[in-house]
């Protein structure tokens, strides 16, 4: 489970450093809490910070499960593609919100790729 484990934290890193960038920008654009709207950047890492905590409630059960039941060798396959497409989705939603798809859509199949596959896995447990 040490993979698993590490993709964990390294995800969590990346949402640290998303919400730390959040946090700045709230004094740099005197977004003045409890706000959560005002300079259209802030409100832009602001929401790139918030779809990520909600993905990340699928990702990181999803993760654990996985390697679980389906490999500890190859779940860094959907990880990296999770990782890469928060990346990817930070960068589109601040520069262009209407390009953010290719990442949302990396995050997705990562996502899927993670509860399907340990759901067949348990599956064929049964049968």
């Amino acid at each position: 489970m040490e993979t698993a484990t590490l993709i964990v934290m390294l995800a969590l890193v990346e949402y640290f450093y998303f919400t730390g960038r959040v946090g700045a920008w709230r004094g740099k654009y005197k977004v003045d809490a409890p706000k959560c709207t005002g300079d259209e950047m802030f409100e832009k890492g602001f929401r790139v910070q918030q779809n990520t905590m909600e993905q990340l409630v699928i990702f990181i059960p999803g993760t654990y499960a996985f390697a679980y039941y389906v490999s500890q060798k190859w779940v860094w396959v959907p990880a990296a593609l999770f990782l890469i497409g928060r990346l990817l989705f930070s960068h589109e939603y601040l520069t262009k919100p209407d390009s953010r798809v290719p990442g949302m859509a990396m995050t997705l199949l990562a996502n899927a790729t993670l509860v399907i596959g340990t759901l067949i896995a348990l599956g064929l447990k049964f049968f």
